[in-house]
């Protein structure tokens, strides 16, 4: 579903990402872990089409991507990052439909739609009705996964979505979003700094450092790898004697 081949990206001398190749089968979920700047952010917004690749190539539900595809692609693919990324002047439904509307979509079929999603993502019409600033970190992220879901694409990615939450509502959306993976059976590429939230979210965990995988695999055989930062990283989240 989601291909990347020697893919590179640099940003004048410094290189971000560095001849990654990756495969993402359909219905599956992978989880992009590392330090900062690793380059793992980097590469949704390559697939996207947000950013320009300086080699290598990549295609989402079998769309090369290119800059002449790029809105093409998409259209197949929802996008959430930190805080859902909200319009302040747009009410929680209309932020959730605003692609829908841009595409011509009548009000009855955004309405059906939008009442399939509320359920889906636990918004009631009184919360959708309500402004991104009347709404807690948690309510504007499931916002964000419902306009991510609108269109209802194949592919889901997600950027750190839950890095500003409190724990609790943290725990609670990670629950859901794991339903919510299951159920509609997305292809899902999630970017966290959480090794737990990473073992929890993802069928398989791609460990990064400075542009390069390090590590691709179950959470097992992460915490069983012999390489040495691949290690450091594990321990550094888990504790040296975990």
């Amino acid at each position: 579903m989601v291909t990347l081949e020697g893919v590179e990206k640099h940003f004048g001398k410094r290189v971000v990402v560095s001849s990654i190749t990756l495969t993402v089968p359909a219905h599956t979920s992978i989880a992009l872990l590392g330090p900062s700047g690793c380059g793992k952010s980097t590469l949704l917004r390559l697939l996207l089409g947000l950013l320009l690749p300086d080699g290598g190539r990549m295609t989402v539900a079998g769309t090369l991507v290119t800059p002449e595809s790029a809105t093409r692609v998409r259209r197949r693919v929802g996008y959430v990052i930190q805080d859902g990324g909200l319009f302040p002047h747009l009410t929680a439904r209309d932020n959730a439909a605003l692609l829908a509307r841009h595409l011509g979509w009548g009000r009855e079929r955004v309405d059906a739609r939008l009442a399939e999603l509320g359920e889906l993502v636990r918004l009631d019409r009184a919360t959708l009705a309500r402004y991104p600033a009347e709404l807690s970190g948690g309510e504007r992220q499931r916002v964000g996964v419902a306009r991510a879901l609108m269109l209802d694409p194949p592919v889901l990615l997600l950027d750190e979505p839950m890095g500003a939450l409190d724990p609790m509502v943290r725990a609670r959306l990670q629950r859901d979003l794991k339903r919510i993976f299951a159920e509609l059976e997305k292809t899902v590429v999630l970017v966290t700094h959480s090794l737990d939230e990473a073992a929890y979210l993802g069928d398989e965990v791609v460990l990064m450092r400075e542009g390069h995988i390090v590590e691709r695999g179950t959470m097992h055989d992460l915490e069983r790898s012999d390489d040495a930062f691949t290690r450091e990283f594990v321990e550094a989240q888990r504790g040296p004697d975990a």
